[in-house]
């Protein structure tokens, strides 16, 4: 591996190999929802709370102080207000990210959509130009189109995550699939690190540490989680719950008692 990409790496991923990620790239999709208002301030509990990495676009990485935390920039962009949602278009290039400061980047795939075969091509060049400078590629891809009946289906999730990877990506993101024997094939079938996505906001924080725990338990490289870590009550407490599971493999009991005690 590229010595560059590997320090790099370093600054996202652990000595154990896992990692606990944080997108706040919403902004763009949605808006300045809530958690995304003061970008300083949220970072700052990520970063009391010992997150790894963050995912932000380069507008706000022009600004807000990190501190020690992994800079993932994102290359891609959509918003509800557009024609296609799931139309995901290059808004950054690798070169930019790097002048900011990157440790990596990523794109979104929606597979499946109407627009997939543009989404490919431009992720093909985006993996030539990151591995061409070192940088780390993070490919979030999502069971997601016209003809997808369940995004967290196995069989589509496993066909996700491998796409990442045979185009190029050194991490994957992607769906959970809902039990510990399924997301396994996910793992098995991807020869690079896959972490999984957090979903909407969760109903309780019991429900939402087990999919962590289970994920993990399957062979999961870790999350790269946001509106359920940002939008909780206490992002700082939340942050070190999943540390414990991804890092410390601590049960979801010892962990939802973590959340308790920093709350």
């Amino acid at each position: 591996m590229d010595i560059g990409k590997k320090r790099r790496l370093n600054k996202i991923f652990r000595k154990d190999g896992k990692a606990v990620i944080v997108p706040m790239d919403h902004g763009v999709t949605i808006g300045p929802v809530k958690g995304l208002v003061d970008m300083q301030q949220t970072i700052d509990k990520l970063i009391a709370g010992g997150a790894d990495a963050i995912v932000i676009h380069k507008g706000i990485a022009g600004y807000v102080d990190t501190g020690n935390l992994g800079l993932i920039i994102h290359l891609s962009g959509s918003t509800k207000l557009g024609p296609d949602t799931n139309w995901k278009v290059k808004v950054c290039s690798v070169k930019q990210a790097l002048r900011l400061g990157a440790d990596g980047v990523s794109v979104h795939i929606n597979v499946g959509s109407n627009q997939e075969p543009k989404m490919l091509e431009v992720m093909g060049e985006i993996a030539d130009e990151a591995s061409e400078y070192g940088v780390p590629l993070l490919a979030m891809m999502y069971p997601r189109g016209p003809n997808i009946k369940n995004e967290h289906a196995p069989e589509l999730v496993k066909h996700a995550a491998r796409l990442g990877a045979e185009l190029g990506a050194d991490i994957v993101k992607t769906n959970y699939t809902g039990s510990v024997e399924s997301f396994r094939e996910v793992v098995k079938g991807c020869p690079v690190p896959v972490i999984i996505a957090g979903g909407p906001k969760a109903k309780d924080d019991y429900g939402f540490l087990r999919m962590v725990y289970d994920a993990i338990q399957a062979g999961g490289a870790g999350v790269s989680i946001g509106r359920n870590v940002f939008q909780h009550q206490n992002p700082a407490g939340m942050v070190k719950a999943l540390r414990a599971i991804v890092h410390e493999k601590a049960t979801v009991e010892e962990a939802l008692k973590l959340l308790g005690e920093s709350g």
